[in-house]
């Protein structure tokens, strides 16, 4: 009975997830729909496989008389479907894989090169030219040396006299 219960587990839980009374086989149905889905999913068509022919094997053991774990089963089945059970429960079962890799991607924006922030205020000083600040200086120093000449001759003339 061990083969029935991990399947009634796995059933119940697609129950759930699909609000039905046939979850495995809903479950098979969307896979067999996204036909593209093995490009994206490792061994998508494997379990899909597996999950066919679990649920053949549910319904020979339900339905046909003779029909029993013993001589349907092998040795692994039942764990096959634990192990998937736990797969859908940590979102790592191939449909959940499958919307992971066809999600959207947000678009991330190119990396632009450093810039300094830049001031948050503006201010209507204009920058002054190196050429500017260099006649400035320069006017600065023909002005001092002509007063220095000035104050030069002023000095001699006092003293000639």
């Amino acid at each position: 009975m061990e083969f029935i219960n991990s399947y009634k587990r796995l059933e119940k839980l697609c129950n759930e997830i699909y609000d039905s009374n046939h979850g495995v086989s809903a479950y098979i149905d969307d896979m067999a729909r996204l036909t593209s889905a093995s490009f994206y999913v490792f061994n998508w068509n494997d379990d899909l496989k597996q999950l066919k022919h679990y649920r053949w094997i549910r319904n020979q053991i339900a339905h046909e008389p003779n029909c029993t774990e013993e001589n349907m089963c092998e040795y692994g089945d039942a764990q096959w479907i634990d192990d998937f059970y736990d797969r859908i429960m940590n979102q790592s079962d191939p449909l959940a894989m499958y919307r992971k890799a066809t999600r959207p991607q947000p678009v991330a924006k190119p990396k632009q090169p450093y810039q300094s922030p830049q001031p948050q205020h503006t201010y209507s000083v204009q920058p002054v030219s190196s050429k500017k600040k260099v006649r400035k200086a320069t006017g600065w120093i023909v002005l001092l040396i002509v007063a220095a000449l000035v104050g030069l001759f002023f000095v001699l003339k006092y003293l000639v006299n």
